[in-house]
């Protein structure tokens, strides 16, 4: 998936889940920076930050790699 689609699911999924930046960033133990870069897409993507951002949310990391047709 690239990079802006999955930063798009990542926010869309936050916010569906009633989350700001800064809450989810605090559940997930890394600076509102790094989340905010990823929902941008400038970050590289990194498995195991997706994989506990998928749990953080109550998703699946499926859930969250799966590109919507």
């Amino acid at each position: 998936m690239e990079n802006n689609q999955l930063a798009q699911r990542v926010r869309a999924f936050r916010k569906l889940k009633g989350y700001t930046q800064l809450e989810l960033a605090k559940e997930l133990g890394v600076s509102v920076a790094v989340l905010g870069s990823l929902e941008r897409g400038t970050r590289k993507n990194d498995p195991k930050l997706l994989n506990h951002i998928a749990k953080t949310l109550g998703i699946s990391y499926e859930e969250l790699m799966t590109k919507e047709d």
